[in-house]
């Protein structure tokens, strides 16, 4: 069997299996486009992200996700589903109970939050063109009007809270994301477009902080014609966190 979707409560999810088993998993949690239902995923029908999955397979890793209540930016119920997920399969499946993540975009939220709160349970993470801060985004988001207003209605749907209150709840609640991780974190920076440029800069001015903090975080820069390159990026990185068990 290569994979198999399945339900978890309200929730779709598929897992893909290795034909020569390491023994290790990776958990992927995907931007806003990804989705799960009972037949196929994002993953499946992309045929950049099925070669990335075919890859990893080959390497023998066990990969697995969720739909996860879709558009979630980072939400409490969502990273809840990814621990119970998480869960389910480490009971269910033949795998160490540390695992990989690979997170791309709004994904990188729930990521970030699943290594605070679970990061004993992980080898190691890898973030490509990661949202890293929803606050940020937002502001980001303000130059393209029509974008900003789907935004702020997404938001309200995943944090179950009134549009208006948006920016008080971020203000709030939008924690340093990238402070005090322990789990080794590899950033994946594709440079396709605008967006991606300016997220650039952002990333570099973190840079210099987790350098002087010496924080577990690497930035890659890859150009939109190297993307081939991903799978064994991510193979080698993981790699270096596989020598204990």
């Amino acid at each position: 069997m290569e994979s198999r979707n399945f339900q978890l409560d309200t929730e779709w999810c598929m897992v893909h299996y290795p034909d020569k088993p390491s023994g290790f998993g990776i958990l992927i949690i995907g931007d806003d486009r990804h989705f799960v239902d009972e037949h196929s995923s994002f993953w499946t029908q992309n045929e950049g992200k099925y070669s990335l999955i075919r890859k990893l397979r080959e390497h023998g890793y066990t990969i697995f996700y969720s739909n996860l209540y879709g558009r979630n930016w980072g939400s409490d119920k969502a990273v809840d589903k990814a621990k119970f997920l998480y869960e389910h399969i480490v009971r269910t499946e033949i795998i160490n109970e540390k695992i990989h993540i690979i997170a791309e975009g709004m994904g990188s939220l729930v990521a970030l939050k699943l290594m605070h709160e679970m990061g004993h349970m992980i080898r190691s993470a890898v973030l490509i063109n990661p949202i890293l801060s929803l606050k940020h985004h937002l502001e980001q988001e303000k130059e393209h009007k029509f974008f900003y207003k789907k935004l702020l209605k997404e938001l309200a749907c995943s944090y179950e809270i009134e549009t208006g209150k948006i920016a008080d709840v971020l203000n709030k609640h939008e924690e340093n994301l990238t402070e005090g991780l322990k789990v080794p974190v590899r950033i994946i920076q594709i440079l396709s477009g605008g967006r991606a440029y300016k997220q650039s800069d952002y990333l570099k001015k973190r840079s210099v902080k987790w350098e002087n903090e010496k924080a577990p975080i690497t930035v890659f820069y890859m150009l939109p014609d190297k993307k081939q390159r991903i799978s064994s990026q991510m193979t080698s990185f993981f790699r270096k966190y596989e020598k204990e068990l």
